[in-house]
């Protein structure tokens, strides 16, 4: 089951992640995530809306791969932002809430 955290800073959610085993840093190896999406499960989701500046929206995922790697993946909320990668975590994010 995913769920939705709500942190002061994508930094505290970063931390609270780490603390709880999501140590890998996905960010590294998104190539990954794009062209295997199945291979993923997104286990938690913090979003963050910066409250002046569109830039500073965040989507933070703790996601474990079937092989059971804990670990994060941070992207950006802009139009731009917007890699493979992160595009394959919201079609993740939106099959499993339509499963719900």
């Amino acid at each position: 089951m995913t769920k939705m955290y709500h942190y002061a800073t994508v930094s505290k959610a970063l931390d609270e992640l780490n603390e709880n085993g999501f140590t890998y840093d996905f960010n590294l190896h998104e190539e990954d995530i794009a062209k295997n999406p199945q291979k993923y499960e997104i286990k938690h989701i913090y979003r963050y809306e910066g409250d002046t500046d569109p830039g500073d929206e965040a989507v933070v995922y703790g996601i474990q791969s079937i092989s059971g790697k804990k670990g994060v993946f941070v992207a950006g909320f802009a139009a731009n932002s917007v890699t493979e990668a992160a595009q394959a975590l919201i079609e993740i994010s939106i099959k499993n809430r339509a499963k719900s």
